[in-house]
């Protein structure tokens, strides 16, 4: 069912226009195939770039495409509707290139944007470690200066595009014990001693590489620096604030699609002589279904409009997180449902979609760390 949208210019309607064609004819068809056979669809992301698809939020001065929040992540809804993993794709990717264009020098902007934001290069945003997710303060990668360089040893865990991507925005120990000894680097994935792991094996997307990326004695120049010393942590959450309203953007794709999947199936089915949506009992849990989506999806353009009025939004993008990837679960679990047994199979999307709305609830902080987020808010806690 194509979704009813409201956006704040005729260029982001044009926009949305273009997204939803290229999403039916060049990504959806390929999604199946490709999770079964893991292949990781670089050319898709190609063909976003030269779309102006990769930049969407950042400025057009340094190749971006001068696109408020509320409308970038609908391109994402859109995407990952098609499949999950060009969604998360893009908005891993727009992840990666906040700190340079947040916090970056304007020599490091002028240098490295264009090719960030152009479309050739796909970037990993490399936080987490094995011993340090959701405390991610704790990690210990280190970054040592080193004459007119860094060198640095470690190793990344659980990274999209480990292996696959051009650049890494790193987070690495600089300084002391805590939250004020990170700093952040960016790092080319061509730099000596950058390596990454065989990708993990996972329930869903299998197509998006995740893999430990290693760094051994691996130099960069002064500029890789991102910001000042020790302000890595405070740029990190900071762009996750942003990062989180994609996961759940990425989540209202998903839900939506197996809303779709299963309204559909319920009008074709027939049980008892009739479609089996014309019993109550299953009309009511499509009406369910239909009404956290379209709420989950305000909840994230509310959250994305804060963000582009520069008012505060950290707390309302956890709330549109936690919200939105417990409810592509829940319905895409009631999609499962309505198909009974042939949604058990895989000739039917409805499983692949609750194999991939699980991950939604775990990546850029866990809906456990959201309610944190959200009740300390309430509380005035840490």
């Amino acid at each position: 069912m194509a979704v009813e949208r409201t956006l704040p210019t005729p260029e982001g309607r044009d926009l949305l226009g273009l997204v939803r064609e290229l999403a039916d004819k060049e990504v959806a068809p390929r999604a199946a195939e490709g999770e079964e056979n893991a292949a990781f669809p670089r050319d898709l992301f190609a063909l976003l770039g030269r779309s102006g698809l990769l930049g969407l939020p950042y400025p057009s001065a340094y190749g971006g495409g001068d696109q408020p929040y509320e409308v970038y992540l609908q391109v994402v809804e859109e995407l990952a509707s098609a499949w999950l993993a060009v969604g998360l794709g893009l908005s891993v990717h727009t992840l990666s290139c906040y700190p340079v264009a947040s916090s970056g020098s304007p020599g490091q902007k002028e240098r490295l944007l264009p090719d960030m934001l152009g479309g050739d290069l796909l970037g990993a945003y490399c936080l987490s470690e094995s011993h340090s997710g959701s405390d991610a303060a704790a990690l210990s990668t280190r970054a040592r200066r080193d004459g007119s360089g860094y060198t640095v040893d470690g190793a990344k865990s659980w990274i999209t595009h480990g292996g696959r991507a051009d650049f890494y925005t790193l987070f690495a120990r600089t300084g002391g014990p805590g939250a004020s000894g990170i700093s952040c680097l960016h790092v080319p994935a061509s730099t000596g001693g950058v390596a990454a792991d065989a990708p993990e094996r996972k329930m869903g997307m299998s197509a998006s590489p995740t893999a430990a990326v290693r760094f051994d004695g691996a130099r960069v120049g002064a500029d890789a620096l991102v910001g000042e010393e020790g302000s890595g942590f405070s740029i990190a959450l900071s762009a996750l604030d942003s990062g989180r309203l994609g996961i759940a953007a990425c989540a209202v794709g998903v839900a939506q699609a197996a809303l779709d999947a299963a309204a559909d199936y319920a009008k074709e089915r027939h049980q008892f002589g009739r479609p089996i949506a014309e019993h109550q009992g299953l009309s009511f849990m499509l009406a369910d279904m239909a009404t956290k989506v379209e709420a989950a999806r305000e909840l994230y353009l509310a959250a994305a409009r804060r963000r582009d009025a520069g008012r505060p939004f950290g707390t309302q993008a956890a709330m549109a997180k936690l919200f939105a990837t417990d409810t592509a679960m829940q319905v895409a679990t009631d999609a499962v449902q309505v198909h009974g047994g042939y949604g058990y199979t895989r000739d039917f999307p409805v499983e692949r979609y609750m194999r991939e709305a699980k991950v939604l609830q775990i990546v850029e902080g866990t809906n456990q760390i959201q309610r944190m987020v959200i009740g300390r808010a309430l509380t005035g806690g840490r």
